[in-house]
């Protein structure tokens, strides 16, 4: 019969087992690469992913993100070479290409990212500090993201670090001086709009007068077109008048009292104050349109007041 004591003893060895193998295998995932140290020295890096092994209890496993990483960097001053102040917020892309380095000379991501933002803010201010104004925030911010990130990449390879790419945000003048260039510009914008309203203004004044002018003779001409129509027809109009006249006096006569009448009846009040027997109703009087008291044969003759 086997004695408990063994039993128990193979169950200690077997955990034991399980304890070493179980220190002694690691894995190395996609998205990063092991760096392995052995009482404080390191001894390989793992940059492939699967199962590794190493010694248990003495090897330790420092596991080293192998993406790439952001750098958001606060927003800084910089002076530009026509001395404008500029507050530049810009951003950087990295990733770790040398884990024993970057190990062994900044340790963690949260300290090359100090480290890093120091050496973007140096390289901001000492690119952006040789050109103006104008060249930063219009004519060439690629060319200079470029040079700032060839710069920090030249200085970040003693840390085992890969700049990718280098971003400028915004670059803007200060609060202040925003607000200053911005008045100065809405008061040139009123300036020239008040200009434009001027010159639009007396643009209105002149083609006004024109067309004024240019009215006035139109109805000159017309009313010296009109006039002259109006005396060729009162011309003709005597004319055939004249030709009635000596063909049918008496039909004449009884034509140009009907028009008379017709003048005097015009308007709303038609109050008259006229003898009965006025030459004004003649033809009232007698259809042949004689005055009363005329003599034989034609002749005309007043008669005699009472």
């Amino acid at each position: 019969m086997r004695s408990p004591i063994t039993g128990i003893a193979a169950l200690f060895v077997l955990f034991v087992v399980l304890i070493v193998g179980y220190s002694s295998v690691f894995t190395v995932s996609q998205t990063e690469q092991v760096l392995v140290v052995r009482l404080g020295e390191p001894v390989k890096v793992v940059t492939e992913p699967g199962l590794n092994f190493k010694f248990p209890f003495i090897d330790t496993v420092i596991p080293i993100d192998k993406r790439i990483l952001d750098l958001e960097n606060p927003s800084q001053e910089v002076i530009a070479s026509d001395q404008k102040r500029l507050v530049v917020d810009a951003f950087a892309r990295y990733r770790i290409k040398n884990a024993l380095r970057f190990y062994q000379s900044v340790g963690s991501i949260p300290a090359a990212n100090i480290q890093l933002t120091t050496l973007l803010n140096a390289s901001l201010r000492r690119v952006l500090g040789e050109v103006t104004f104008i060249t930063v925030v219009r004519d060439q911010r690629e060319a200079l993201m470029g040079r700032i990130r060839e710069q920090l990449d030249k200085e970040a390879d003693g840390y085992g670090i890969e700049v990718v790419d280098v971003r400028i945000r915004r670059a803007d003048l200060p609060e202040q001086n925003s607000q200053a260039v911005y008045q100065r510009m809405q008061t040139e914008r009123q300036r020239e709009a008040a200009e434009f309203r001027a010159q639009g203004g007396q643009k209105a004044q002149e083609i006004r007068s024109n067309a004024d002018r240019e009215a006035t003779v139109i109805v000159a001409e017309a009313n010296s077109t009109a006039e002259q129509v109006r005396g060729a027809g009162d011309g003709d109009r005597n004319r055939l008048f004249a030709d009635a006249y000596g063909k049918d006096p008496d039909f004449f006569a009884f034509y140009r009292s009907m028009q008379a009448l017709e003048a005097g009846l015009r308007h709303n009040d038609t109050r008259m104050l006229l003898r009965p027997d006025s030459e004004f109703f003649r033809f009232f009087t007698d259809p042949s349109g004689k005055r009363q008291g005329a003599a034989p044969g034609g002749s005309t003759g007043q008669s005699t007041p009472r």
